[in-house]
């Protein structure tokens, strides 16, 4: 994998989470549990981190994300965009929460990248598990104050793993 296709890999995995109602079904509002589950997140954030390969090499990212409701109050919207010395990517995300557990898609809008996400909601963050054509990965994000940090884990890829330190604002 050639490295800025390594970048576009990383930044799916980075915050690519998504989850949406079914097809055809009205939207539900969001309930006092979600909004509490994803309260932390809404907002600006930036952050800065390494990005590590198989062979050793690594490369500085750094980030952008932004956490929003829709206008439903059903999903939380996220994009995410990062760049390294290699490459950048720009991807927009959905995320559902229904009893603890995640589920949803990713879509890496530049190169058209996209995939599936499911996990659950830990003490601290979240731990999800990411896959799609291009990028099975294992991630986990912790979430104090105003910092989120997020840390992957490639499986089957050039790739090692990711380590962003957000702050928000």
């Amino acid at each position: 994998m050639k490295p800025g296709r390594a970048i576009i890999t990383a930044g799916a995995v980075l915050l690519g989470s998504v989850v949406s109602n079914p097809p055809g079904s009205p939207p539900a509002l969001a309930s006092e549990q979600q909004v509490g589950s994803f309260q932390s997140l809404l907002g600006w954030w930036s952050g800065r981190g390494w990005l590590g390969f198989k062979d050793g090499k690594r490369e500085q990212v750094k980030c952008r994300a932004t956490y929003r409701w829709d206008s439903g109050g059903a999903r939380l919207l996220q994009a995410v965009r990062c760049a390294t010395a290699s490459g950048k990517v720009d991807i927009k995300s959905e995320i559902q929460e229904t009893d603890g557990k995640l589920t949803g898609t990713w879509r890496e809008r530049t190169y058209e990248f996209e995939g599936d996400l499911k996990g659950e909601i830990t003490t601290g963050g979240f731990r999800v598990s990411v896959s799609g054509s291009d990028v099975k990965a294992n991630m986990t994000v912790f979430v104090k104050g105003e910092r989120q940090i997020v840390e992957v884990q490639f499986l089957d890829n050039v790739l090692l793993g990711l380590s962003v330190v957000f702050k928000k604002g």
